[in-house]
């Protein structure tokens, strides 16, 4: 057991730190979103599995706060409305829930925040490409090489490594850092 622990603990920390270089787009990222809320546009995001709940938790970390007490930040998980995930399923196709949700709830210059490990989940593809008809702009939290999806967000934050946990471990890493900037941002000058 010990040497599991270990090795997952290791993994995890090497590709931390390997992640390292993503600093650049994660500083695009607060700027684009910073601007964005400043101009009263709200953050909408959405993935699958434990992506669904990464945007849940993200979107929970806006509305309430991170660090600092400060107004609520308008955000939206797209994976809380059992009724509209299991009638777009339903009425239509599994991969069209999120699509369906950007086309009546995404504006243009809205934040749109699409997470998925293997970049290839269909429905968070087919979601960023409605959100690009809506002229939001589209960040992508994304593993492996990035998959289909970064060819249709506008920066990818892509997690170099296959293994879905750590990238799981990387993609909370650099929400919370991008909830602690975007709080900075919004206090300055108030």
């Amino acid at each position: 057991m010990k040497k599991i622990i270990e090795k997952n603990f290791l993994e995890s920390a090497k590709i931390i730190q390997e992640s390292l270089e993503l600093s650049e787009q994660i500083e695009k990222c607060v700027t684009m979103i910073s601007t964005s809320l400043k101009n009263g546009k709200k953050i909408c995001l959405f993935g699958n599995g434990g992506s669904a709940a990464d945007a849940q938790h993200f979107a929970a970390e806006l509305i309430g706060r991170y660090n600092m007490e400060r107004e609520s930040i308008p955000a939206i998980s797209f994976t809380t409305d059992t009724s509209i995930i299991t009638s777009m399923s339903n009425d239509y196709s599994f991969d069209d829930i999120f699509s369906r949700q950007c086309e009546g709830l995404v504006n243009e210059d809205d934040i749109v925040i699409a997470i998925s490990t293997s970049g290839n989940s269909k429905n968070v593809i087919n979601g960023a490409i409605m959100a690009k008809k809506k002229k939001a702009k589209i960040i992508g939290l994304l593993g492996n090489a990035g998959g289909k999806l970064k060819e249709n967000v506008d920066i990818p934050i892509i997690v170099k490594s296959n293994i879905t946990p750590r990238i799981q471990e990387v993609h909370r890493v650099i929400y919370h850092i991008i909830c602690e900037l975007v709080e900075i941002e919004l206090m300055k000058n108030r």
